[in-house]
């Protein structure tokens, strides 16, 4: 019988779970949000841990995040004449079409890791206080440190078994 649970899995789950627990703590006393980071590492998990994704992820999301403060500096320059929402849905248009015409071009800055990080930014900014330049920090940095830790666990523990 096969078991339910690798050593691998254990173990990896165990440090990883302490070390966002940590940067979780730390973050917390920076008085830092620690979303950024996070969305960075799922995307990580998401693209199956390959290291050739990493500047998609980071500069994608960067570029995302960026595409917030625009969209709101876009939206102020349009209300008067067009209103917000027309305003609003314009951006939002232009920002997919540059996502789907530059993709192939500049995969790193125009790819889905962008759109995600632009509408989780989106619905942050809606929160009191946003500070869409300390995502972008704790995105960048934090969120490199993140996948740089998962790295790290995997060589510590060897790699994961094969299923």
């Amino acid at each position: 019988m096969r078991a339910i649970f690798s050593s691998h899995s254990l173990s990896f789950g165990l440090l990883l779970a302490v070390f966002i627990i940590v940067f979780e703590i730390l973050l917390a006393s920076l008085k830092l949000p620690a979303w950024p980071a996070f969305m960075v590492m799922i995307c990580f998990f998401i693209a199956h841990e390959d290291t050739k994704e990493v500047p998609a992820i980071l500069i994608g999301g960067l570029a995302g995040l960026l595409c917030v403060t625009l969209s709101h500096e876009f939206i102020a320059a349009l209300k008067p004449v067009i209103g917000t929402e027309t305003a609003k849905l314009i951006f939002i248009g232009v920002f997919v079409y540059a996502i789907v015409l530059f993709k192939d071009a500049l995969p790193a800055i125009f790819n889905s890791y962008a759109f995600l990080f632009f509408l989780v930014g989106a619905l942050a900014a809606r929160l009191p206080g946003p500070r869409p330049f300390v995502w972008m920090a704790v995105e960048f940095i934090v969120g490199g440190v993140f996948i740089v830790a998962v790295l790290g666990i995997n060589r510590v523990l060897g790699a994961a078994p094969k299923a």
